[in-house]
């Protein structure tokens, strides 16, 4: 495993608005990236449930100060935009925030002029996805996972060929019978298929994270590791509920197991994973220790 790459400043603006047609309102983002080096590759993260591009600074702030331009779009499920129930979008929310990332990675060029000192630094051809729980679905449906339909069909296939790879925290699992009545009802989308999720993935799931929306336990966060053909690879964190330990932010209220140690873990595997897959020749990710926080395994 090569050495941890030091640490550099981190410049960040929001919000960066792009077009976004068919979403009935402009797309605000947040682009964070380190204030010095070249040819940066791009994390695009899509957000949890009812956050924003504001959230998920621990990840985020380690991921640009360690090489990398990060670009946060605000889905329109955030409680800063408060869409209300009767909203003709919200039962569609989880296409259009698909779409959410896709418009980011069409506006790279945008997103780049909008931070000063950025332009001309950034590798538009190495692209990864990241996200949490609902972004880590939105994250998936681009690297090959489909919605099932109710009479079973598959819904569309949203690949994205210029994503190269993708980082998926608490990524929800199958549908049907594994999902609370609740789930079923609200959230009728949330019926994924994995057998397309081609792409180079690390999923991430906290073996304490028991979601009301299953009627299963915590294994139900290690199905698209466990059915996806792709290479692949499964952090699991020990003791870790659905917050993992702290991922949401600095201090937030809806982090109910707090532990920075589990958060760094997440911070240092999750930025040698990237650098494997987005640069070529870069070994961050062979030999990664063992660690009493979580285990690691993997399948090509």
């Amino acid at each position: 495993m090569s050495a941890v790459q030091p640490a550099a400043p981190v410049v960040s603006v929001k919000p960066v608005r792009l077009d976004a047609p068919g979403r009935g309102e402009d797309l605000p983002v947040r682009v964070s990236a380190p204030a010095t080096g070249q040819d940066l590759p791009v994390i695009v993260f899509s957000h949890g449930f009812s956050s924003s591009l504001d959230g998920y600074a621990p990840l985020v702030d380690y991921w640009a100060a360690h090489g990398f331009v990060v670009v946060q779009p605000t889905h329109l499920d955030s409680r800063t935009r408060a869409l209300p129930a009767e909203d003709p979008r919200t039962p569609n929310i989880w296409r259009l925030r698909v779409e959410d990332l896709r418009h980011v990675i069409d506006q790279l060029d945008t997103a780049e002029a909008a931070l000063p000192g950025l332009s001309g630094r950034v590798d538009h051809s190495r692209i990864a996805v990241a996200g949490h729980s609902w972004g880590a679905q939105s994250a998936s449906m681009l690297l090959g996972a489909r919605v099932v339909e109710a009479d079973g069909s598959l819904g569309e296939d949203l690949t994205d060929s210029r994503v190269s790879a993708g980082v998926l925290f608490a990524l929800t699992g199958i549908g049907g019978a594994d999902l609370s009545p609740f789930a079923a009802e609200h959230f009728p989308f949330m019926s994924p298929n994995f057998d397309g999720l081609k792409a180079p993935a690390l999923f991430i799931a906290g073996d304490q994270d028991d979601s009301a929306l299953s009627v299963r336990g915590p294994d139900w966060f290690t199905d698209a590791y466990r059915l996806s053909p792709g290479e692949k690879s499964l952090l699991t964190l020990f003791g870790a509920e659905h917050s993992l330990g702290g991922i949401t932010g600095y201090g937030v209220t809806e982090t109910t197991d707090e532990s920075p140690e589990r958060v760094a873990l997440q911070q240092r595997l999750t930025t040698a994973y990237l650098r494997s897959a987005l640069i070529p020749g870069d070994d961050s990710w062979a030999g990664i220790p063992d660690s009493p926080l979580g285990r690691v395994e993997s399948h090509e």
